[in-house]
């Protein structure tokens, strides 16, 4: 069995909401194996920081290729693990495989409602979706707005954000989900469908997205997407234990990655070759990538309307419970948390001052 097809049942398994921690933790071994694990400079002596990573356009990239964390945190070994997407990593957090993840903020609702329950906090935010992530129509299918997906195949990474920017177009446009054929595809995985003809359209994010706009259109992004109210963004989250135990390491995680959005505003070539360097493709691809997401700065990350300071958790826990109540009236989980939940999991532990003290 591939680990495409055993990702697929297992989330059929957690869309059937009947799944147990039981079997989550079991999957996470298979979902675990499929991944690709950076091991270099392990040494047997030192605790390990393990990290979940996703191959898109961020300051998470730049982190992991100039070996910031590694320097940083000397007395660590610093353990990559990439994934595919936030579902995955929600399984792995569940299995206590990983402590440190980059996700989208549609998974990290869910991991956050019942029936995962996921202990982590956000502690940082990585990029807020803009063009980076979008609906695209193959050429030559007749698909010219989000109303013609009626009765067409539609791919999308299910728990994903691109899946619940999707279901919020489809929920603009008065389309019935039902009356679309959603098909659920990695982003690798579409883009293959995609080749042979057997979708119509994908909504993914990068860099899977620009090579299908080669040969598509875009009905709609992100960007768009959140004028309407549903903005998506990509988080950094840990493990709540983790924090606990480990404040210092989390506080010099955020520094890096605080380091990281600077440096795309300050030096994006710098930053678009680091990032190219990951994605095996070209600094001026990179670059092109780059201006397609929206990256907040230190003042931006601690304002009240994205992060906020230690103990005043900003507007990030109403997009996340947001995300929540519309999970649940489009029956992707079963009920949404009380604001009080999404509050409580934003980990603002010294901030500002742990970013701006760089």
């Amino acid at each position: 069995m591939t680990f495409l097809t055993t990702s697929k049942a297992r989330r059929s398994r957690l869309r059937s909401l009947g799944v147990t921690v039981g079997a989550l933790v079991a999957s996470a071994a298979v979902v675990l194996t499929g991944c690709s694990v950076d091991k270099s400079g392990g040494d047997s002596d030192k605790p390990t920081i393990r990290l979940a990573y996703q191959s898109f356009p961020s300051g998470d990239l730049i982190v992991k290729n100039n070996k910031w964390l590694e320097d940083a945190l000397p007395n660590y070994n610093v353990k990559w693990t990439k994934f595919d997407s936030g579902a995955d990593i929600n399984t792995a957090f569940v299995a206590k495989q990983i402590d440190f993840g980059a996700i989208g903020s549609s998974p990290v609702a869910r991991g956050l409602s019942a029936p995962l329950n996921i202990a982590y906090q956000v502690a940082f935010i990585l990029d807020v979706a803009g063009d980076n992530e979008a609906l695209v129509a193959r050429n030559g299918t007749g698909i010219n707005s989000i109303a013609d997906l009626k009765g067409k195949r539609v791919a999308t990474a299910f728990a994903s954000t691109s899946h619940y920017s999707l279901l919020a177009a489809l929920n603009h446009a008065g389309v019935n989900p039902k009356d679309v054929n959603l098909i659920d595809l990695q982003p690798q995985a579409s883009l293959a469908a995609w080749q042979r003809g057997d979708v119509d359209a994908v909504y993914t994010w990068l860099p899977t997205l620009d090579e299908l706009r080669k040969t598509g259109k875009t009905i709609v992004t992100s960007r768009e997407v959140a004028t309407w109210g549903k903005p998506t963004l990509d988080l950094g989250v840990v493990s709540s234990d983790f924090a606990k135990d480990h404040p210092d390491v989390v506080d010099t995680w955020r520094k890096v990655e605080a380091r990281a959005l600077k440096q795309i505003h300050d030096d994006p070539q710098a930053a678009a070759k680091a990032i190219a360097a990951q994605l095996n493709t070209t600094p001026e691809d990179a670059a092109n990538q780059l201006k397609q997401g929206i990256y907040l700065t230190d003042a931006e990350l601690t304002s009240p309307q994205w992060l906020g300071t230690e103990g005043k958790p900003g507007n990030v826990a109403d997009n996340l419970h947001s995300a929540a109540e519309f999970l649940a009236e489009q029956q992707q989980i079963p009920s949404a948390p009380p604001l009080s939940t999404f509050q409580n999991a934003i980990y603002t532990k010294g901030l500002p001052g742990v970013l701006t003290a760089q």
